[in-house]
């Protein structure tokens, strides 16, 4: 007699479990759609703009040299929205994970220190970080955890330049240190996660294939279909919040 839908997504879950208890280097990469459990707006969706403005208009190096003080007017408003924002059950599973797993790395493309605030203490942040400024003229960089932002915008550094948030703007490269963590902690790991993400962003959804190529089994936790699905060993469609914790 056939499975129905709740009992294969029961299975799914009990199978997955095992693995993971069974694995001893693990891998997670993580992307929007878990912080939006937590109110956090995504890039590309519904709540995704501000004023007039869609972030892919905002976050680029151009946008800053034409108008550093709208980015950061927007940074600002952004980081407000993050602050008032909790880690959620998802966010909460994967740091109990790590605390279980020494073998686990966290890979993360949000900025908003969400991950952080869970408790995880090894993650890669492939965009950066939110509540990191950077100067555009020496380079330093600092941590800055002030909402709203005190002073005038853009925020100065101590040699006079303008700070940028460090985070990965559209049009620039992946820091390289945190990519090669990347790529080693995925090309190392017998089970990879993909939570929360479209797996459409590249070169981050790339990391899945790398770990498949390595020998990896592959397991998704994601509301909605992603291209990587079909090669899957395991799909568990919902939210983050609702399912990591089940893993456990």
């Amino acid at each position: 007699m056939a499975l129905g839908p709740i009992a294969v997504v029961e299975n799914s879950i009990l199978e997955l479990r095992r693995a993971l208890e069974q694995a001893s280097s693990i891998a997670a990469l993580t992307g929007a759609g878990i912080s939006a459990e937590s109110g956090v707006p995504t890039f590309r969706g519904p709540n995704g703009l501000w004023r007039n403005y869609s972030p892919e208009q905002l976050a680029t190096p151009e946008a800053f040299a034409r108008n550093p003080r709208l980015v950061w007017e927007w940074y600002d408003w952004r980081r407000g929205l993050i602050r008032k924002a909790q880690p959620n059950p998802g966010h909460l599973a994967l740091a109990e994970l790590e605390r279980r797993k020494p073998g686990f790395t966290l890979v993360t493309q949000n900025v908003d220190g969400l991950h952080d605030r869970a408790g995880s203490r090894n993650v890669v942040k492939l965009h950066g970080d939110l509540w990191l400024v950077q100067c555009t003229g020496c380079g330093a960089v600092e941590r800055n955890e002030e909402v709203p932002l005190q002073g005038e915008l853009p925020p100065r550094c101590r040699c006079g330049e303008a700070l940028r948030p460090a985070v990965v703007w559209f049009g620039e490269s992946l820091p390289e240190p945190a990519w090669e963590r990347a790529l080693q902690a995925s090309g190392r790991s017998e089970l990879f996660l993909v939570v929360g993400t479209s797996s459409v962003v590249y070169p981050a959804a790339g990391l899945a294939e790398v770990a498949r190529r390595a020998g990896a089994r592959l397991a998704i936790v994601n509301p909605e279909p992603t291209p990587l699905d079909a090669g899957a060993d395991w799909v568990l469609r919902g939210p983050a919040g609702e399912l990591l914790p089940r893993l456990l």
